[in-house]
């Protein structure tokens, strides 16, 4: 997946994400996905939040397809695959660099607010310019 507006990066999984079945626990996956979510907007040159807004989660999918284990590979894909009014839709996928192998795909519906009413407020246009849509 080599597209510009997709984020991705590579973490070795850790002794602390392995649950008493041997693989990555359910919970770290999620965990992972608000990490991609806050470092893909660090990643790009001359975006600021505005002031006073901010991203409250409504929804997570996860769909599980196969386990990871410890010290495998995963390459961290994560982008914006559709914006409406107040709303954001960021989908991940967690491939295991092994064998190629998508391990976990998943999604985060996001809905951006006021902080000062935690009201949801429009996505302005000028910061929907630094997050260009992936088509599914």
């Amino acid at each position: 997946m080599s597209n510009p507006s997709i984020f991705s990066y590579t973490l070795t999984v850790p002794q602390s994400a392995i649950d008493d079945y041997g693989h990555v626990n359910n919970v770290t996956y999620l965990q992972w996905m608000q990490d991609a979510a806050l470092r893909h907007p660090e990643s790009i040159p001359g975006y600021m939040q505005p002031e006073n807004t901010g991203w409250y989660v409504r929804e997570h999918r996860i769909k599980y397809l196969s386990p990871a284990y410890l010290d495998d590979e995963i390459e961290v894909r994560t982008w914006i695959s559709e914006f409406k009014r107040v709303r954001g839709i960021r989908k991940y996928e967690f491939l295991r660099k092994a064998d190629s192998k998508i391990v976990v795909e998943g999604e985060t519906q996001w809905v951006f607010i006021e902080l000062t009413t935690g009201r949801p407020t429009l996505i302005p246009a000028e910061m929907l310019a630094f997050f260009p849509v992936v088509a599914d």
